[in-house]
């Protein structure tokens, strides 16, 4: 199916090099994706492959919570893979370095799924869901909604792709899932801290919450929030 663009692969290679910032970041991220995982049905999750494992962070959370029978790490950045070499697993645990698009694995090999915080860096999304319908019995994927009247647009942590829930919703429903779950959330106040700062992010984070009470469901147009779905290949 072919590799990753080298103008957009090139932004890994060091991406999780030195950023001790963006450590800590990843690692409350890490813990909100797996939390809605949870809440989404996930607790006993089986042969996990983790889809873009970036440092292998969420990995180590779903580790952490024994939610997992084994762990397959799939990721691009040798940086990322450096990086989950230093860590200890109690599951079994395994790396595998893909480009991109094709997964080496066989058909249904694995239980679940997981793709947290990815989806927004891939450039042909549905090229990318669809080789994890093959491989996968059920997916849970985790994103940041940020295409509505946030109306920013900020390439600094690679993210190419802007989503809506709709929008979202509607490329997974169309790359061969069906959409069973979905949970709206917006970051921990410790979290928005890292990202934004201190003062900053507290207040960000107040604000978001004021957003929420009065917007509902609409919420996400008016300010970022992330979204899980948990999904299920169409039938095969």
């Amino acid at each position: 199916m072919g590799l990753i663009s080298p103008h957009l692969s090139d932004l890994y290679v060091d991406y999780f090099s030195t950023d001790s910032l963006g450590d800590r970041e990843r690692a409350f991220a890490a813990v909100e994706s797996v939390d809605a995982i949870i809440a989404l049905g996930g607790s006993k999750l089986g042969r996990v492959l983790d889809v873009g494992a970036g440092d292998g962070v969420v990995s180590a959370e779903i580790d952490r919570r024994n939610l997992a029978s084994a762990i397959v790490a799939a990721e691009i950045s040798a940086s990322g893979i450096d990086k989950m070499r230093s860590r200890t697993f109690s599951s079994p645990f395994e790396i595998k370095q893909i480009d991109g698009y094709t997964l080496p694995f066989s058909d249904a090999e694995f239980d679940t799924a997981v793709c947290a915080h990815v989806i927004e860096h891939v450039e042909h999304e549905r090229l990318f869901l669809k080789e994890i319908s093959r491989v996968a019995k059920q997916l849970y994927l985790i994103a940041p909604l940020e295409g509505g009247l946030r109306g920013r647009i900020d390439r600094r942590m690679g993210h190419i792709n802007y989503y809506t829930p709709m929008s979202l919703r509607n490329l997974v429903e169309t790359s061969g899932f069906t959409v069973d779950g979905v949970r709206v959330f917006g970051a921990s106040t410790e979290r928005e801290r890292i990202i934004s700062g201190g003062l900053k992010g507290s207040i960000k984070n107040s604000i978001r919450r004021a957003v929420t009470l009065v917007a509902g469901p609409y919420a996400p147009h008016v300010m970022a929030h992330v979204m899980a779905l948990h999904a299920v290949p169409d039938a095969r």
